[in-house]
Order: structure tokens, then C-alpha cells, then sequence
């Protein structure tokens, strides 16, 4: 009997990381987070952590970086991104898009740009030679 609340607590910690996965672009907080989950904050913060190994604002942040970093790649302004993640600020956003990246968010679309026309230009360059070979791509 002992097995069902740990299930339980499971789900509904589960159910609040996909509430973040879902609305990480809305203004949402310890608060509002926890009470998707049904727990107190200080509860649930502690149990998100032993669950998932970071706090539940380490992990928003995180989504909204990678987020972030799709909408870069994509060709999105960077103050459209900004403000479509969830930051309410451009310069926070920027500083802390370059202290998890070592890039700022503009430098990272450009790198991934140029990327993605390096690709289109000269596909067989990005290719592994190994599976070139083995499917009869590479050029001799």
C-alpha cells in the first residue's frame, strides 16, 4: 500500500512539469506552479528537486532558453523571443541567454544560420563519412 502515494506524489509532480512544458511563456511562478500540482510550494519545490534534480525555476529557465534557442534558429527577432519565452526584460534575457550558451542571443542566430546555409550549400560536408559510405554518398 505503501507504493501508491509515492505514485501518486509522482503524478501530480509530473503534472506540474508538464504545466511548465505548456504555459513556460506566461507569467508563472513558484506559486502558481504549485498549486497545479496541489502541493505547498516548499513541498513541492523540494520534491520536484528529488524527482528531477533542479528547483522548479531552474528548470522553467531551462525550457525557456531551449525554447528560445528554436525560435533563434528559426529567424525570430531576438525581442520577439524575449517576450514569447516568458522574460519580461530584454537585457535579462540577454545576459542569461550568454551566461547558459556563451553566446548572446543574436550571436546564436547567426551562428545557426549560417549553419543551416553551410548544410544547404555543402550537405555531404555535415555528413559523418562513415554513413556516407555505407549508403554510397560519398563522393570520391
Amino acid at each position: 500500500m505503501e507504493l501508491y502515494p509515492r505514485q501518486y506524489l509522482y503524478l501530480r509532480t509530473v503534472r506540474a512539469k508538464l504545466f511548465i512544458d505548456e504555459n513556460f511563456g506566461s507569467n508563472i511562478d513558484l506559486d502558481k506552479i504549485a498549486d497545479e500540482a496541489c502541493f505547498s510550494k516548499f513541498h513541492f519545490a523540494r520534491l520536484f528537486r528529488s524527482i528531477y534534480g533542479s528547483t522548479p525555476h531552474q528548470y522553467l529557465t531551462h525550457v525557456r532558453i531551449e525554447r528560445s534557442k528554436e525560435y533563434l534558429a528559426d529567424g525570430q527577432t531576438v525581442a520577439f523571443v524575449c517576450y514569447k519565452v516568458g522574460f519580461d526584460s530584454l537585457s535579462s534575457f540577454t545576459g542569461l541567454f550568454k551566461r547558459r550558451t556563451g553566446l548572446t542571443p543574436r550571436q546564436y542566430q547567426v551562428d545557426r544560420l549560417n549553419f543551416k546555409e553551410a548544410v544547404a550549400a555543402k550537405p555531404l560536408h555535415h555528413i559523418p563519412g562513415c554513413f556516407a559510405e555505407k549508403k554510397g554518398w560519398k563522393s570520391k
